[in-house]
């Protein structure tokens, strides 16, 4: 199927050719359900998902299950495969998406879906749900967009709420019970509606209109659940190249803008015995040299003191790093020895959010400024290079005066490095922009205009450059980075959108709308033109504040 002209004539070719290290690749025989991952990217950003990687060894564990991957190709190879007629294939065996029983995709961001419309394309499948017959595979997805499913409805033929480690099987033993039994996709849809946190659109219509209620999947016991130990090692960089090990999930800290920590909650934790087995058996099957201990926040680990003394002693010899992506201020004070955070020494993530009192209590995320001047302080000392910081703007309640506080908390914190060696510090501030997300305290709250958003860009711009001119701030090497302010709009707009924006994604994608996360190839332009070709006002769903009477599209799903 993929010549060597082929491959030689697109960019990273090893994105697709498959065989990689850990990969599995299984024969037809005592196979009774073949599964295709899908992740709406470029391979390095899927093959860094850990989702995936988890379901992808649940699924191949199975003696009667064959998982293979797939994923977005890149603008290079869509055009040869359209060109020659070949159709988006498995990298395990290069077998054709339509051949496989069942598609499952990853939805992991708003701007993935025309990705998703491309790839069922590319495959010969049909994009809506309604022209698959049993012919076709079951098209099912999951992840944090699921959560309102509704944008793409008309598309798929169910989704998962919440977790899948469970529900991924589940999945499957229908697949495979109706196909034994001869049974036709009806059924097949009335088998999987009856199961817990599966939602199937086409028939799950309840009064007036509105699903009936999906109860979210979680997994109870984290400390039993699946994870895998022999992980795919890429033949390529991709973003998250090293070992991810989960060490709970949920997070007690409930920001209100914070949809991440409304959906995967409860609380649950990974005992320190198992973490390190499970760090051992990878570094074994793998040969990384980095372990990351990933949550949302790993500094609630009641046992984490325990955790990061039983990954240093185990590693130390084999000049493998340890590092925690997102630890809290105070955690890292008080709690966390900083020369043992990271290996590597290169640089720390904070993210405040906020930079004014008043602003920490609008989205209830208390983080003490001293605290953080403090372990910046720390982290200096510690020979630690730079520090990022994340901050949001257009939130609830939000003054120019709070677009201040920002300026100069960054810049104070670039001064404290002047303790240590009499230099400030590199910083890098990332602003982004607020969008209201479904299931959090902010959902029915309005997204700032386009241009208001860019006002308040350029003051933040503005009054960083007139601060350089002080005295105590002439040489601080701050660095504001801003989020495009059109991408947001239109992550707001499918973020909190209905059933109606179907019309516009299809056109969007029959447009020429790809890889639409990537700022390159972003085009608001066309995506204004297909709202307005499909009768839709975007605006609708996203500058609009939405009152306490109204009816939310995703209310049908509860997350406890």
């Amino acid at each position: 199927m993929l010549s060597d002209e082929i491959l030689l004539g697109v960019t990273k070719p090893a994105r697709y050719t498959g065989g990689e290290w850990n990969s599995v690749v299984k024969g037809d025989q005592g196979i009774d359900c073949r599964v295709a991952l899908c992740f709406p990217d470029l391979y390095e950003v899927g093959m860094s998902h850990l989702g995936l990687k988890i379901l992808y060894s649940i699924l191949n564990d199975r003696r009667d299950v064959a998982c293979e991957r797939s994923f977005a190709p890149w603008h290079d190879m869509e055009k040869v495969m359209r060109e020659k007629g070949i159709p988006l294939f498995s990298l395990e065996t290069k077998r054709p998406l339509n051949e496989f029983d069942m598609v499952g995709f990853t939805l992991q961001y708003e701007l993935s879906y025309t990705n998703i419309l491309n790839m069922l394309d590319l495959s010969g499948i049909p994009l809506f749900s309604k022209d698959r017959d049993g012919s076709h595979p079951l098209i099912t997805g999951g992840g944090p967009c699921a959560f309102n499913p509704e944008p793409l409805a008309d598309f798929f033929d169910c989704f998962v709420i919440g977790e899948g480690e469970e529900a991924v099987s589940e999945i499957v033993d229908a697949v495979i019970e109706n196909k034994k039994s001869g049974a036709g996709r009806g059924k097949l849809l009335e088998r999987l509606s009856a199961l817990e946190g599966v939602y199937v659109p086409s028939l799950s219509a309840g009064q007036a209109g509105m699903p009936k209620k999906i109860r979210k999947r979680f997994v109870a016991d984290l400390e039993s659940a699946p994870f895998p130990e022999k992980p795919i090692v890429p033949f390529i960089n991709v973003v998250h190249d090293r070992i991810q090990i989960e060490i709970m999930r949920g997070c007690r800290r409930a920001c209100n803008f914070c949809q991440a920590c409304a959906i995967y909650g409860p609380n649950r934790f990974r005992s320190p015995a198992k973490i390190l087995s499970l760090a051992e058996s990878i570094y074994r099957n793998t040969g990384y040299d980095e372990i990351s201990l990933v949550s949302l926040s790993s500094g609630d680990h009641p046992q984490i003191m325990e955790i990061i003394t039983s990954l240093t002693g185990a590693f130390k010899e084999k000049a493998v790093s340890i590092s925690f992506p997102s630890l809290r201020v105070e955690e890292m004070t008080s709690r966390f020895p900083l020369e043992l955070t990271s290996g590597r020494h290169t640089g720390l993530t904070f993210a405040p959010e906020v930079g004014s009192e008043k602003m920490r209590k609008v989205i209830n995320k208390d983080i003490p400024v001293e605290a953080l001047k403090e372990c910046a302080y720390q982290a200096f000392k510690n020979n630690w290079r730079r520090i990022k910081l994340y901050f949001m703007i257009g939130l609830p309640q939000e003054e120019y005066s709070d677009l201040d506080a920002i300026v100069d908390l960054a810049r104070e914190i670039s001064e404290v490095k002047k303790r240590v060696d009499g230099r400030p510090a590199d910083i890098n501030a990332t602003i982004s922009v607020f969008i209201p997300k479904p299931h959090t305290r902010f959902e029915r709250e309005a997204m700032l205009p386009i241009d208001e958003v860019y006002r308040r860009q350029k003051y933040i711009r503005d009054r960083s450059r007139s601060s350089q001119g002080t005295r105590s701030s002439r040489r601080s090497k701050v660095k504001f980075i801003f989020h495009d302010a059109r991408m947001s709009y239109l992550e707001s707009v499918f973020a909190r959108g209905d059933r109606e924006l179907s019309k516009a994604l299809y056109i969007a994608w029959k447009n020429g709308c790809r890889f639409d996360s990537w700022k390159e190839y972003f085009d608001l332009e066309r995506w204004l033109s297909a709202f307005k070709e499909a009768s839709i006002d975007p605006d609708h769903y996203s500058s609009r504040e939405r009152k306490l009477d109204e009816r939310l599209p995703w209310e049908f799903i509860a997350l406890r």
